[in-house]
């Protein structure tokens, strides 16, 4: 959201509610948001890259960012990670980042050029750990192989997509792999594109910015997905979208869900995800809507 729907001010607002609730992860991209009108990529590393200078908590933090999807950027050829790791570097303001995702995969780069040229960041003392956002599983199986096999860093993490609306691609092969090779598991659009925040309704399409992917939901089997959030969520008393969350970080091979809030209001529907526990009928019941509708 940040440098889209959020300005600056706005960003602000809601990382210091994040971080006042006790949040430490924050994951962003060089490419983020490079598609808003005015803007050229970068806008959301910059804007918590000034964040984390206004506050002085870098040290307490976690930070994800990617690489390989800004115009200007793109790929994971070696030259291309080198450059783009050191102008995020720059724009957050720091000396390292935890977490640095392939943005998608890039079948035109040999693995092991890709691989090589994050385990040099590695060395150096610039990047912690690496992910793979967006891979194929036999992609992500291959570079696992060669990093084993040549001693290089390995991928720690994934970033796929995966919520309630959106299941079969996920469960069939790549959470048996993230499983097996204990990687930590970080699902993006967790809401699905806002859908499961309950405000898309038969009568009421709210406009916004992602509106129209999100409103492509609102089919029977959405509905019915709906429902049983609005039950449960009764039941607990908490918001919807708390409850959509809380399904997703469930899920054994899950680490944490990504979601994004525009305000600091939005990330106050979203917190009491954290200490909500579903009932094993209530997790069934959502899978077997989310399935039949």
């Amino acid at each position: 959201m940040f440098g889209w729907t959020a300005d600056r001010d706005a960003s602000f607002a809601v990382l210091d509610a994040f971080a006042d609730a006790g949040g430490t992860m924050i994951d962003t991209a060089d490419s983020y948001m490079w598609r808003h009108p005015g803007n050229s990529g970068g806008e959301s590393e910059t804007i918590l890259g000034e964040w984390m200078r206004a506050r002085g908590n870098r040290d307490r933090l976690h930070i994800a960012t990617k690489v390989g999807a800004l115009p200007g950027h793109t790929g994971l050829a070696a030259e291309n990670i080198a450059a783009a790791a050191r102008a995020s570097l720059r724009r957050l303001g720091t000396d390292r980042i935890d977490l640095y995702h392939a943005h998608r995969d890039d079948p035109d780069t040999a693995q092991e050029e890709t691989l090589d040229a994050f385990d040099a960041l590695v060395r150096e003392g610039l990047v912690r750990e690496i992910g793979a956002s967006n891979f194929a599983p036999d992609r992500l199986r291959s570079a696992l192989e060669i990093s084993a096999r040549d001693g290089l860093t390995a991928f720690t993490a994934v970033q796929p997509l995966y919520n309630l609306m959106e299941r079969d691609d996920y469960e069939a092969a790549l959470a048996p792999l993230a499983e097996s090779e204990k990687l930590a598991v970080y699902p993006y659009y967790g809401l699905a594109r806002g859908f499961l925040t309950g405000k898309y309704r038969p009568d009421s399409v709210p406009e916004g910015p992602r509106a129209e992917g999100a409103a492509a939901y609102l089919d029977s089997r959405g509905r019915a997905v709906l429902a049983g959030l609005d039950e449960i969520a009764a039941g607990h008393g908490v918001p919807v979208p708390a409850v959509a969350l809380a399904w997703l970080a469930a899920q054994p091979s899950v680490t944490a869900p990504i979601a994004s809030a525009r305000t600091p209001e939005q990330l106050a529907q979203l917190l009491p995800m954290r200490t909500l526990e579903l009932t094993d009928d209530e997790l069934r019941l959502l899978v077997y809507l989310s399935a039949t509708g």
